[in-house]
């Protein structure tokens, strides 16, 4: 039976997964209005690209102190200020929808919201957790904050946008990070106010000190898989209605194509949590790594949509898999009290990814064209598959993940 402990760490994090899943629905939504609100007052295209880099910029530039932050403090203070970052972005939105410079703050600050909800959630999630099996089972569940919220937030958003105008529905989109702050509040009110790890764990902080931890070859390793991954599912999202549409697939197809991916995702997210006893071999991300390389090198060769469909499909499960893998191995791989930290450098590198990553991809495209982007791709996610085999025979993430299980 459960203890009584166990129940109120439980409802804690679930309880920030909800929030998260707020902040996560309020970002996705205002990166569907904002653009579409900047084209209908006559926003230039560079005002656009503008806008829409604001969203990973500001959180990047943010991520590293914010880290320090959440080493140093319970996870009170982290949740309502994403919160209140995210709510005040709302607010500028929808306070004027005619300037492009307070749409470029509104997706600055909410893009910071969601960044740095993320990274509270997960730091408290790593508090609460021993086992590298407990850990896989909590970041899944922190995953499906993201995923349902870029299900929610669009689909209010749009269908606000054409009934009742954008004041409306920015109006409407306030209620998401309100209701955050709310539950933060209420879920976090019987939580230490100060990290377990103490006086000792709290020195550490900084842009300086954050960085100093790639020093560990392990951490180094960890982010090049993690970053490996951004770049396959970004690539995914920019370049495969590119290929559909080579290909001469209809708008539907494509559609769907996409949303096998995101099922396939959203499916495995949900399941996880409840069979990871079968996903924490030391070679799982080996076995990832290999299998993404091999989706990628077929894209370009398979002529139907059907088959398109399967393949991501597969490349939405592999996804959901290796993504909480890269939590569990990120947490072995640096010392407790800077877990923090350690996650603030995964968000900073994943947002300038985010940032830069389209506009290379853009540039590759025009002289390469789109089916040596994919091959290009599996390329790198080989050359993946040996940094995970290096990462999975080091015996002291091994040694130290079992005694802490």
């Amino acid at each position: 039976m459960m203890t009584s402990p166990q129940r109120r760490i439980s409802h804690l994090i679930l309880a920030l997964v909800v929030c998260q899943c707020g902040l996560h629905a309020c970002m996705a939504g205002m990166r569907l209005a904002l653009p579409l609100n900047a084209l209908s007052v006559g926003a230039s295209k560079l005002s656009l690209g503008i806008l829409v880099s604001c969203f990973a910029i500001f959180p990047a530039l943010a991520a590293l102190r914010f880290g320090a932050y959440t080493d140093r403090v319970g996870p009170r203070g982290p949740a309502l200020l994403a919160a209140g970052l995210s709510l005040a972005g709302v607010i500028c939105a929808w306070w004027s929808s005619s300037s492009i410079e307070l749409m470029c703050l509104a997706a600055g600050l909410c893009g910071t919201g969601s960044g740095l909800g993320m990274i509270a959630v997960q730091r408290a999630a790593s508090r609460e957790t021993m086992s590298r099996e407990e850990r896989l089972k909590v970041f899944s569940t922190v995953a499906l904050a993201p995923a349902l919220g870029s299900l929610i937030g669009p689909i209010v958003m749009g269908r606000v946008i054409d009934g009742w105008g954008y004041g409306n529905a920015y109006f409407t989109l306030m209620l998401f990070p309100l209701a955050s702050i709310v539950l933060a509040w209420l879920a976090t009110s019987g939580a230490s106010a100060v990290s377990s790890v103490g006086k000792e764990g709290a020195k550490p902080n900084g842009a300086l000190s954050s960085l100093s931890l790639l020093k560990s070859g392990a951490l180094r390793q960890v982010m090049v898989l993690n970053l490996l991954v951004v770049a396959s599912w970004d690539l995914h999202g920019f370049a495969l209605p590119i290929l559909g549409h080579e290909k001469a697939f209809s708008a539907t197809e494509i559609g769907s194509i996409f949303a096998a991916y995101g099922a396939a995702t959203l499916a495995v997210r949900l399941v996880l949590p409840f069979v990871t006893r079968f996903f924490t071999h030391p070679f799982l991300p080996v076995i990832a790594m290999l299998v993404l390389a091999l989706i990628f090198a077929s894209y370009p060769l398979l002529p139907l949509s059907w088959l398109m469909m399967l393949a991501s499909a597969a490349f939405g499960m592999v996804v959901g898999i290796i993504q909480p893998t890269i939590m569990v191995l990120l947490h072995d791989a640096v010392p407790s009290e800077r877990h923090g930290q350690a996650l603030a450098l995964r968000s900073m590198f994943n947002q300038t990814a985010i940032a830069v990553l389209p506009l290379m991809y853009g540039l590759f495209g025009v002289y390469a064209g789109v089916n040596t982007m994919f091959w290009l791709m599996a390329i790198l996610l080989f050359g993946g598959v040996i940094t995970a085999i290096r990462l999975s025979s080091r015996k002291t993430i091994t040694v130290e993940s079992l005694a802490r299980g």
